[in-house]
């Protein structure tokens, strides 16, 4: 992003922030807003992700937005999205002010800490990763289904996790410690 369209957002976050000093309940419209377009590249293969063209957002708040094939799908999105936000919080934060990403819980997958570090290393060929509660073998490739690594983990574990169709890792390293049949790694 160039340096004039930061300064710009900034520019357009303390107004609303100032604004928002007069006000007690806020709205989306309270907020500073950006939309841009994201310019998807045709796919090279038949993956299960596509780039959503568009995505608005809160200024300061990356994490707060919407995607949609159009600019008004992205914004109604967006509104969606804070209002299910508003109507689970207590309180919102102030309009303009920078908010720091929330991180996923992560205490299911930290009771497996050393079983994490082999399942990254041995089914997904990865070193390190950070993984949440709410991480699952979805986010770790693009194809169509789990089969590959749910073979994986049959042929390394000795367990079946086929049945687990939502992928998460916790409810995974669970079945594997349920087995006990956790060979060591190799050296």
């Amino acid at each position: 992003m160039r340096k004039v369209q930061k300064i710009a957002l900034q520019s357009q976050a303390l107004w609303k922030r100032l604004t928002s000093i007069f006000k007690d309940d806020w709205m989306i419209d309270d907020y500073p807003i950006r939309v841009r377009f994201q310019n998807p590249a045709e796919p090279l293969n038949e993956s299960r992700r596509k780039l959503i063209p568009w995505i608005a957002f809160v200024v300061n708040r990356p994490v707060m937005s919407g995607t949609g094939n159009t600019r008004n799908a992205a914004l109604e999105e967006l509104l969606k999205n804070f209002d299910q936000f508003k109507a689970t919080k207590p309180s919102l934060p102030r309009p303009g002010t920078k908010v720091p990403i929330e991180f996923a819980a992560s205490a299911r997958v930290g009771q497996h800490s050393e079983r994490a570090k082999d399942f990254l290393k041995r089914v997904l060929g990865i070193d390190s990763a950070w993984i949440s509660d709410q991480s699952s073998l979805w986010d770790f490739h693009c194809d169509q289904t789990n089969e590959f690594l749910t073979d994986e983990i049959r042929r390394i574990y000795g367990v079946d996790v086929s049945d687990i169709t939502n992928g998460n890792l916790a409810d995974i390293f669970d079945r594997i410690l349920a087995s006990r049949v956790v060979p060591a790694m190799p050296r």
